[in-house]
């Protein structure tokens, strides 16, 4: 009895590792750069093989980033971590970050090629069907990913940032957008958020604007601590229901 007690742990337990999202590392190249994503695979894909490709902030790959990829390949997707910055160039100070961000949104070409490159993983990998998300700097890649019109069907945008060009010519997204945005953030200047919505209309997009009271910057990030006195800050309410409205969303455009 004892030892049958034993093989039905044995086997209890081997199941829900078979259960479990396992992030595996993906090396690929943008010309000679050599950049490093990470893909969790569906251990029961839904029957679209819908996608989830996950734009980091500006830190680039972070356990915020992981974990979100884990728990969407939980509930059957395909998840991509995207690598914008690349082998070699991997912030490790905020300043370095800021200057490293900096530089992608000021070269969008070259922020839309990264992107674009990395959905070309998702895609390798089995997603059909793909929606992109993006966390602050990610939230921006996201929004360019809609400009450009790359083959997805919505993005997502966690209090991300929406200066652009004025000079940019608008042009019409066929992609649904959510904006998930913290109501005091002051990263965000209202003419950014005027412009942006101003730009979505004129791009005939289909578009939501959420705003979450008492949320700053990096309202997502339990790492971001919580003091919304140096303007980013973790806020569990807004994670939460930021979080439901990404899920809904999904439901509603894979």
């Amino acid at each position: 009895m004892k030892i049958k007690a034993l093989l039905l742990s044995a086997i209890l337990m081997a199941s829900a590792l078979c259960g479990q999202a396992q992030l595996q590392p993906v090396a690929y190249r943008d010309g000679t750069q050599q950049l490093n994503g990470f893909l969790a695979r569906p251990g029961k894909p839904q029957a679209v093989k819908a996608g989830i490709l996950i734009l980091p902030a500006w830190m680039g790959i972070d356990q915020h980033s992981k974990a979100v990829a884990e728990q969407l390949a939980g509930m059957g997707y395909y998840a991509f971590v995207a690598d914008i910055y690349g082998e070699g160039h991997y912030p490790q100070t905020p300043k370095e970050a800021g200057t490293q961000s900096a530089y992608y949104k000021q070269h969008v070409a070259e922020y839309q090629q990264r992107i674009r490159l990395a959905l070309e993983q998702l895609r390798q990998a089995g997603a059909a069907e793909v929606v992109v998300i993006g966390y602050c700097f990610g939230g921006a890649g996201a929004l360019e990913a809609a400009r450009v019109n790359l083959p997805v069907k919505g993005i997502v945008s966690f209090h991300g940032a929406y200066g652009r060009d004025p000079a940019r010519k608008i042009e019409p997204i066929r992609a649904k957008v959510l904006i998930l945005h913290g109501a005091d953030d002051p990263y965000s200047s209202a003419e950014d958020i005027r412009n942006l919505q101003d730009e979505l209309r004129k791009a005939k997009a289909d578009w939501q604007m959420v705003y979450y009271s008492g949320a700053v910057h990096a309202f997502t990030d339990p790492g971001a601590g919580n003091d919304n006195s140096k303007g980013a800050a973790y806020n569990k309410q807004a994670d939460q229901r930021s979080w439901q409205a990404m899920l809904q969303f999904l439901k509603e455009t894979l």
